[in-house]
């Protein structure tokens, strides 16, 4: 017996008719209906994810001797991933390879094990971010309707889009830059418009509902950020130059970051057969780490890079910050996910970018609080390959008055940060250069292990 499909009129069906007459009627009641469903679940589940966060982080503050217990937080979800979550163990790259390549339907176990993973990251003073976790919870609860209705190919691969951008846009009480990372983080250069009235619908109404959720029943609410002054009008062209200028110093960090995590997990891999050994290991040196900084420099150095460093991130926007700070949460937050850690990234970059545009305030004359705004978003643009969206959340963010710097900055970023990024299932569209033309059609991590292969080549020569 076949399902039933509400959403495929048949030919012969007494709607048929009004269907080729007017099939925009269809496509609009359909999506609006999916992005609905979509949009509050994904919504309830980032709110409970966010409470979860707030949950571990102030547990973790209140009694610090939890890190100790990262190693064994790793091991325990690293046994967990192994035995019941392989299907679902490729996160972030596995929804985007079923965007490119539609295949089998992500399970739904990938969304509490990512949550669980996630909060025992943060809870044992792991240094990762959220937005990999909304963005996994956000895609495989969207992609069980997939199979509900019988959607197409084409279909599904629009339901993936939707759910991230409603997963990315809840967690950040960002939807235009949600709905616009869900249509251009997949393929490299290009936007896909296919899916661009799911992608807004679900990101808007998954915002609502996670900010209704938490802010009124849970009493959490999204981090603000303010950037003072009001800059003019016309901007000088000095300031473009130096807004280029941060630009190519947030892309190099964007790319550092990247290959640095990649390096550091490619590593654990060749050196650790057993997966679950991987975090073991990552979490005794992150550790070790820690209890270098707290006893061998402060307490306050040791705890600046654990979880999401949100305190510091505010701090970019009022004080002057060590200019050490963002290499130092590079190196934490590496050494975490590499070691496969449950979490996100963007979090984290955007630590490094306020960090870093901070400690740039002192050889580029625009204000510290400004160039902190511009990092902010723009290492995550170069990181993400992601301009267009990163541009967006930081006008959300800080205002329509620093669009030109932001802009300036992401755009720039991106550029610079190459044919690398924290996605290796991202393809390449359109290449970022002309005299890279080659690099079409093929994924970031093909691109890195053909060089790597190159280099092995010259090295033997």
């Amino acid at each position: 017996m076949k399902r039933f499909n509400p959403f495929y009129i048949q030919e012969g069906s007494l709607l048929f008719p009004i269907f080729q007459r007017f099939p925009i009627i269809f496509y609009l009641i359909k999506w609006v209906i999916l992005s609905l469903i979509i949009g509050v679940l994904a919504g309830f589940a980032s709110a409970i994810f966010l409470w979860s966060l707030h949950w571990a982080s102030d547990t973790r503050a209140a009694h610090l001797w939890l890190v100790l217990l990262l190693p064994i937080g790793g091991l325990g979800v690293g046994l967990l991933y192994n035995y019941f979550g392989k299907e679902v163990e490729g996160g972030n790259n596995l929804i985007i390879d079923q965007i490119h390549k539609p295949s089998k339907i992500i399970r739904f176990r990938m969304a509490p094990m990512v949550l669980f993973g996630t909060v025992v990251t943060h809870l044992f003073g792991g240094s990762a971010g959220r937005e990999g976790t909304a963005i996994q919870m956000g895609a495989s609860i969207a992609d069980q309707f997939t199979r509900l209705f019988k959607l197409t190919a084409q279909d599904r691969k629009m339901i993936l889009i939707a759910g991230m951008a409603a997963g990315f846009g809840s967690v950040f009480g960002t939807p235009l830059a949600g709905a616009i990372f869900g249509l251009e983080v997949f393929l490299l250069g290009r936007i896909s418009h296919e899916a661009i009235l799911p992608a807004f619908l679900a990101a808007a109404i998954a915002d609502f509902f996670c900010r209704l959720i938490s802010h009124e029943y849970l009493y959490i609410h999204h981090s603000v950020y303010h950037v003072a002054g009001d800059p003019d009008h016309v901007i000088p062209v000095m300031h473009i130059v130096y807004a280029s200028l941060a630009g190519i110093c947030f892309g190099l960090a964007g790319r550092l970051f990247a290959k640095t995590t990649h390096l550091w997990g490619d590593f654990l891999k060749r050196k650790i057969s057993y997966a679950p050994f991987r975090p073991l290991v990552g979490g005794a040196i992150v550790m070790i780490l820690f209890g270098v900084l707290y006893f061998g420099v402060g307490p306050d150095v040791g705890t600046r890079y654990m979880g999401l460093g949100v305190p510091t991130i505010k701090a970019a926007f009022s004080q002057h910050l060590a200019p050490y700070d963002w290499a130092g949460k590079l190196l934490f937050t590496a050494l975490t996910l590499g070691a496969a850690y449950k979490g996100g990234e963007v979090t984290p970059l955007f630590f490094i970018g306020a960090a870093l545009g901070n400690s740039l305030s002192g050889i580029i004359p625009l204000p510290f609080d400004l160039l902190a705004g511009m990092g902010f978003v723009a290492v995550f643009a170069g990181a993400a390959n992601t301009p267009i969206a990163c541009a967006v959340m930081g006008l959300e963010l800080f205002g329509i008055n620093y669009g030109v710097y932001i802009a300036i900055a992401c755009v720039v970023s991106y550029l610079f940060s190459g044919h690398a990024g924290i996605y290796n299932s991202q393809i390449v569209g359109t290449s970022k250069h002309l005299i890279r033309s080659q690099y079409k059609g093929k994924s970031l991590g093909q691109i890195a292990k053909e060089k790597f292969q190159q280099k092995q080549k010259d090295a033997r020569k």
